[in-house]
């Protein structure tokens, strides 16, 4: 007995050791890397992927009705260059193309249903959407919500600016013509333009321009590619989808392209936050923002 309670004591004293060895290499880790360290904390939080899951939820219930709504009112032409955008971004072709053309130009019915108010509607609930993308980006940041009064023009100017993006997603992917290899650093530019922008709309401005260029570099860099992913493995996977489920395949495979989409978003924006709020971009970009665990 008396050697099994030696045993056991030795076994602590080793344990006890290798955590006091870990616990000042942690430390030595944080004084030389504070920028790692808090990289690493930040995207392993638990809270993150829940809120990239929430965002792809908001995205997804606003959307689908939304364009169908903006499908059933909008000229040929407009649908005609929708039908084409979501072409170039998913790369629909066969069966889910059909479907997706008797959804948008069959607008007889849907625009006795919808009506104008159905529309304005639509609309105005879309804002969840954009609160969800704003609180992605103010949890990125550390700032609290910002005030309804401020704010609430904002998210619906985003919802405008959104579905003008979409719409021109074709012959931007198309290179404007010249083919795919302008078409994807023109895809790669503007995704740059419009997450810096949305993170400084939906910010309300707390946060310089300078400060977000990382997490839109980031950002863009991510949609970029996955963009590319989605030209590649989403038409099969959405005509076997329509061919063993029926039209609630495609909707499950577009939600799960959606949280991929979001995830990558979220993660980009939160990165790119710490990196810009820690040395030695700090000293290029400015000060960080209030609330940041930098400040001070």
């Amino acid at each position: 007995m008396r050697s099994v309670r030696e045993a056991a004591g030795r076994w602590r004293e080793r344990l006890a050791r290798r955590r006091e060895r870990w616990e000042r290499a942690r430390a030595e880790a944080e004084r030389r890397f504070p920028v790692i360290t808090e990289l690493t904390a930040r995207l392993l939080s638990p809270g993150l992927l829940d809120a990239a899951t929430r965002m792809a939820s908001q995205v997804f219930l606003t959307s689908v009705p939304l364009l169908f709504a903006v499908a059933a009112f909008a000229p040929t032409g407009v649908r005609d260059q929708l039908l084409a955008s979501l072409r170039a971004l998913f790369g629909i072709s066969g069966a889910t193309d059909q479907q997706l053309q008797q959804a948008l130009y069959g607008t007889g019915d849907l625009r006795q249903t919808t009506g104008f108010i159905g529309v304005l509607m639509a609309l105005l609930s879309a804002t969840s959407c954009s609160r969800a993308v704003a609180r992605v980006c103010e949890h990125a940041w550390r700032l609290p919500k910002a005030r309804t009064r401020v704010a609430a023009w904002r998210w619906l100017l985003w919802i405008v600016a959104w579905l003008a993006v979409l719409l021109f997603q074709g012959p931007l992917r198309d290179g404007l013509g010249a083919g795919f290899w302008l078409g994807l650093p023109l895809t790669f530019a503007a995704s740059l333009v419009v997450w810096w922008w949305t993170t400084h709309l939906l910010l309300s401005a707390r946060v310089g321009w300078l400060p977000l260029l990382p997490g839109a570099l980031l950002t863009a860099a991510a949609v970029t590619a996955i963009s590319l992913t989605a030209r590649i493995y989403m038409p099969d996977a959405l005509n076997r989808a329509l061919a063993q489920y029926g039209s609630l395949g495609p909707v499950l495979m577009l939600l799960s392209w959606l949280i991929a989409l979001c995830a990558a978003v979220t993660f980009s924006v939160t990165a790119g936050a710490v990196l810009a709020q820690g040395p030695p971009l700090n000293a290029y970009l400015g000060p960080p923002a209030p609330g940041s665990p930098h400040t001070g």
